[in-house]
């Protein structure tokens, strides 16, 4: 088993496709296939369910991508680091998140990067659509959610954690809120996607879970602007910790179930790392996702669940 024919199957993994695969690293299909196919005898266990319509992992193909991806990473950046050793990361980087995510956490840290990196000229495109990285020019993109898909490299930046909070004035007017239960008594803030706008699901420390049936009469397109609501004392909300973290700290916005995790769609979610090839990565792309990777990978929630 060598390195070569383990980017080879990530990349298949990401694309589920031989085709794709292929095309991009101008061979033929059936020899990225007889390498798949090599790769699962030495493993003695199949990788991908193949039909005519589709390619899908099974569950040892997903938890050998899962380990596999991680020591790919290690290896091509130490790799990185050796022939680059002594040069300096320049040249302009086109940088893609979320209105939400930039501006509450990419923006405070942009004096300390550009310290870092005085020879990167950083364009930071803040948009809540997922732009087409190599019909933009996007040289890296971070996206929010369960999973990413697409022809592009993934690797996980950090965790989501969602918390119900509302603001100290909210709480201390309005009727009790004890179990999550009660939140069915009240007007929560929703967000427009609907699967936001209809149950949060809880999850105590003993692992049970409960749905609980929202309702609401605002709904609101910009996670910041349920923020500013919250904060005004409209209602209670559904944030990422990414986006509260800090009014949690200061008493701002009031954790109202701290020892459950909560969510409206999945327990797992995650900012997610895109780029549009591992080959030849630039150091510049390296140099901000060492960077991201060490000032926001590490950091903890602020309330982290009992």
């Amino acid at each position: 088993m060598n390195t070569e024919t383990l980017h080879l199957f990530v990349d298949v993994a990401h694309r589920l496709s031989f085709a794709a695969v292929a095309a991009e690293r101008r061979t033929s299909p059936s020899s990225v296939s007889r390498s798949i196919s090599g790769l699962e005898d030495e493993l003695g266990a199949r990788l991908f369910h193949r039909t005519t319509r589709k390619m899908t992992l099974t569950e040892a193909g997903a938890k050998f991508l899962q380990r596999v991806s991680a020591i790919i990473d290690d290896l091509d950046q130490a790799t990185d680091e050796a022939r680059r050793s002594g040069s300096v990361p320049r040249g302009r980087l086109r940088l893609s998140a979320s209105v939400a995510f930039g501006e509450r956490v990419l923006v405070p840290l942009l004096p300390r990067f550009r310290n870092r990196f005085p020879n990167i000229q950083l364009d930071l495109m803040l948009t809540d659509a997922n732009v087409d990285l190599a019909g933009e020019g996007i040289d890296l993109a971070i996206r929010l959610g369960a999973g990413v898909q697409g022809d592009h490299v993934v690797s996980k930046l950090r965790a989501t954690r969602y918390r119900v909070c509302a603001s100290p004035d909210y709480v201390s007017r309005s009727l009790q809120i004890e179990h999550p239960g009660d939140l069915s008594d009240h007007f929560c803030l929703l967000y427009t996607l609907p699967e936001f706008q209809s149950y949060w699901q809880f999850r105590d420390g003993k692992g049970r879970k409960q749905s609980v049936p929202i309702t609401g009469d605002i709904a609101i397109s910009s996670a910041l602007s349920m923020r500013s609501a919250a904060m005004a004392g409209i209602g209670p909300v559904l944030l990422a910790d990414w986006l509260i973290g800090e009014d949690l700290e200061t008493g701002a916005l009031v954790d109202l179930f701290p020892d459950h995790e909560v969510t409206a769609t999945t327990f797992d979610t995650a900012a997610w790392l895109l780029y549009p090839s591992r080959a030849y990565l630039p150091q510049k792309v390296r140099a901000m996702i060492d960077f991201l990777r060490e000032t926001i990978a590490t950091t903890k929630p602020a309330r982290p669940v009992q």
